[in-house]
Order: structure tokens, then sequence, then C-alpha cells
């Protein structure tokens, strides 16, 4: 298990997290890197920022993934952190 601060630092080395407190199963979060969105205008950006560069945290949850994750004040304390593993994740039915 891992501190908020551990975890951050084994996201940016390339590992997915989770937290065991989370309600859903198969949540976790990743560092997207690459990101781009189109505007109302069709336009095309590649996202880029002096200080992060061009990535953000995404949390993959149970409705989706959600990019620019912001952590709770619990998420922030917590100390359940661990690496996440794909068998954790369900897999869809057919």
């Amino acid at each position: 298990m891992y501190t908020f601060g551990q975890a951050i630092e084994m996201l940016k080395s390339g590992a997915r997290m989770t937290r065991r407190g989370w309600n859903g199963k198969g949540q976790y979060i990743d560092l997207a890197t690459c990101i781009s969105y189109k505007t109302s205008y069709g336009e095309i950006v590649n996202a880029e920022h002096d200080a992060i560069g061009n990535a953000a945290i995404a949390f993959v949850g149970t409705s989706g993934t959600q990019m620019g994750w912001l952590a709770s004040q619990a998420d922030m304390l917590a100390e359940d952190w661990e690496v996440y593993d794909f068998g954790m994740r369900p897999q869809p039915v057919e």
C-alpha cells in the first residue's frame, strides 16, 4: 500500500494506480499524454502547458474516462493506494 505522494511518483513512472477505498470496482488513474481536443469550430488543438507539458491525470471509472481528474481530500490523505492490476477490471459481458 502506498501514500498519495508515492502513488503520484509511481504514476509518473508509468504505473496505473487505484485505491482500495474506492467504491467502484475497476477504477484507476493513469497519466495521459499527447492530449488534444476538437474546438467548437472543428479545429484540432494539441494541449501544451509551460509547466506540465502535454499530460494530465485521467480517471478511468465505471462511467468512462475523465480527463484532468482532481483528487479529493480523502484521496490525498489515504494510505491505501496500490498498483492497478488489469485482472481487477470487470470484463464486458458478450
